[in-house]
């Protein structure tokens, strides 16, 4: 597997956003078109109502999602780093696949905690026209998915599931004899509510966008307490996810989870030996300053995956 420490080839968002083509597919984005201090057409990513506008435009300008929106106060995701996870778990599946990337509704995947905005679905269907299935513990998020994904009336590519174990992860999830040949998961990244609003608040500081006179969002990209942070943070959700991996392995092809500390490496990778993985691949992924990672395991073989994806 190759290391991509920029976005990826196949990302739709490379270079500069066209503003005037975006306002010209939804013209409601003018209203918040800002020119930022290089001189460039921007919007303000203080205003989460503007966050939100952009990525309806970006939606429907480029992946042909005709209605989007999610309640006040839900994650709000940058659409460019999501997109390009999509495109390292196509390629892991095309290594299995004599290099060509799978497409098509015979590919299942399972989308765990896919949140109000449905980004993974909505994304992983348009680029590669995949069949996704959406985890949440969240009523009220999983009711703003459906409605989105009934809206674009995808309901036949995309369905929804609630985790009614709020606990749990995979467990009690899945049915008997359902085989996915990926799953997506972007955990919690902190271990309180109080470390997400540092975070954010070095976020601000590290963007150069302090400024006393000016009060800005905790969160400009929003989020409930269970998509920002979990108890243990994201050690230990990916950490429990591996657990209760292993209950499932002859169901899933690859398991694949984001991973933003670096610092997490080690103990998720030690966690996957343990649990007798057969395949492990950690890819870098990149977007502007914003590092992380996709860890990516499997309990097949090389022969055998290839043989999943071939004898279908």
């Amino acid at each position: 597997m190759t290391q991509k420490p920029t976005l990826h080839p196949r990302n739709r968002h490379q270079g500069r956003y066209d503003f005037p083509a975006l306002i010209k597919t939804h013209p409601d984005l003018a209203r918040f078109t800002i020119t930022n201090p290089y001189g460039k057409p921007s919007i303000d990513f203080a205003n989460p109502e503007a966050v939100r506008v952009f990525n309806r435009a970006l939606l429907k300008a480029q992946y042909g999602i005709q209605h989007w929106d999610i309640p006040t106060d839900y994650l709000c995701p940058p659409i460019p780093g999501r997109a390009d996870y999509i495109h390292v778990a196509a390629d892991l599946l095309a290594a299995d696949n004599a290099g060509e990337v799978p497409r098509g509704a015979q590919v299942r995947v399972l989308d765990i905690g896919v949140g109000a905005n449905c980004i993974y679905p909505l994304l992983g269907h348009s680029d590669y026209r995949w069949r996704f299935t959406g985890s949440d513990i969240d009523p009220i998020a999983l009711a703003s998915a459906k409605a989105i994904v009934q809206a674009n009336q995808l309901d036949k590519a995309i369905g929804l599931r609630l985790q009614a174990e709020r606990k749990k992860i995979l467990s009690g999830l899945l049915q008997e004899g359902e085989r996915f040949d990926l799953t997506l998961c972007n955990p919690p990244f902190h271990a309180s509510r109080e470390e997400a609003t540092r975070g954010s608040q070095r976020k601000w500081k590290n963007l150069g966008k302090q400024d006393p006179k000016r009060k800005l969002p905790v969160l400009n990209f929003g989020g409930q307490n269970n998509e920002l942070w979990c108890e243990g943070g994201e050690i230990r959700f990916v950490s429990q996810l591996i657990d209760e991996s292993v209950q499932y392995a002859a169901q899933v092809l690859w398991f694949t989870s984001l991973v933003s500390k670096a610092s997490n490496l080690p103990g998720i990778e030690a966690a996957l030996k343990k649990a007798g993985v057969k395949a492990l691949h950690v890819v870098e992924m990149g977007q502007g300053q914003k590092q992380s990672r996709m860890v990516a395991w499997s309990f097949h073989d090389d022969e055998a995956r290839k043989g999943w994806l071939t004898k279908r």
